[in-house]
């Protein structure tokens, strides 16, 4: 393997912060898992710190901080879900970076029940489906036995006078 010019390491490190995590890995956005990974795997060969251990000081500090990037990259965008937030993230909010544990977290977000019990969580599923196909009469029905499982659900309540107040 070719050592790394000490140009291109200073560059790089000066550029890390405005690359999103496809740019830094060099792939594009819809790369299959195989890409991801042999980018990955190239990447962090070449910018290990051990493979770079005769570097002194500025340039030693460098490597590492590359390296620890390529693997957050890594970590985030191989994981399906993590790779969805992230690709949310970057179209919405347009920052480069996410953590593990923000990615983690909207993908839970994501996953959110609104209803508690299996029956609600039934009934409240079948009523979006009815509102997708635009039939607010059963969408009203189920939600309102969504209701009759989870009386106290506010979320299911609020929906259900929003479809009625649709209904007239």
């Amino acid at each position: 393997m070719a050592s790394l010019a000490p140009a291109e390491i200073r560059a790089l490190a000066k550029l890390i912060d405005e690359l999103d995590y496809y740019q830094l890995l060099e792939i594009p956005r819809g790369a299959s898992t195989s890409e991801l990974k042999r980018a990955y795997y190239e990447s962090s060969r070449r910018f290990h710190p051990d493979a770079n251990r005769h570097l002194d000081g500025e340039l030693r500090d460098a490597v590492e901080c590359i390296a620890k990037r390529l693997s957050e990259a890594y970590s985030v965008v191989r994981d399906p879900r993590r790779r969805r937030a992230y690709d949310e993230h970057l179209e919405g909010e347009g920052g480069h970076r996410m953590q593990l544990s923000e990615a983690d977290a909207r993908r839970k977000a994501g996953r959110d029940p609104v209803a508690t019990t299996p029956q609600g969580r039934r009934f409240f599923q079948l009523a979006q489906q009815d509102l997708r196909g635009g039939n607010l009469v059963s969408a009203a029905r189920n939600l309102q036995m969504a209701r009759t499982f989870e009386p106290d659900n506010d979320r299911i309540k609020a929906e259900l006078v929003k479809v009625q107040e649709q209904l007239g």
